[in-house]
């Protein structure tokens, strides 16, 4: 199973110089990087934890790859996502977020199938990786 969130999600993964020039455009429009990770990928699951604080004040591409590195060097097994934020109207919007490294072994999910009142019936996903308690679940 191959997770897919955020841009590029349906391509293959993107390689270093790829990231790279999609940093590039994003410190050029003037946007603020930022890196997350987590072990639990559920689509839900909004929340991940930050590497490092945002970068505001990075101008350079360098700056942000030596931290991505930085973070698959940490996080080998868990996935990291780069976000860019525009802060041009006040507000933190995300512009563009994409998945930068992924576990060897992607677990899944499982599509849940409830009966409700009357006859409807609701479905929700679960991640297999909360199988697992934190810390241990790509190991």
């Amino acid at each position: 199973m191959r997770l897919t969130q955020g841009t590029f999600s349906f391509l293959p993964d993107l390689t270093d110089d790829q990231i790279r020039a999609q940093v590039e455009h994003c410190l050029a429009q003037g946007w603020a990087i930022s890196l997350e990770h987590t072990d639990d990928p559920h689509p839900r699951n909004t929340y991940w934890e930050m590497y490092g604080p945002p970068m505001f004040d990075l101008r350079d591409a360098a700056g942000v790859m030596t931290d991505v590195a930085a973070a698959r060097s940490r996080f080998p097994d868990r996935y990291l996502k780069l976000n860019a934020f525009d802060s041009s109207h006040g507000v933190e919007s995300i512009r563009l977020s994409f998945i930068i490294n992924r576990p060897r072994h992607e677990p899944g999910m499982a599509l849940v199938r409830q009966e409700a009142a009357g006859r409807a019936i609701r479905y929700t996903t679960r991640t297999y990786a909360t199988d697992r308690p934190e810390g241990e679940r790509y190991t």
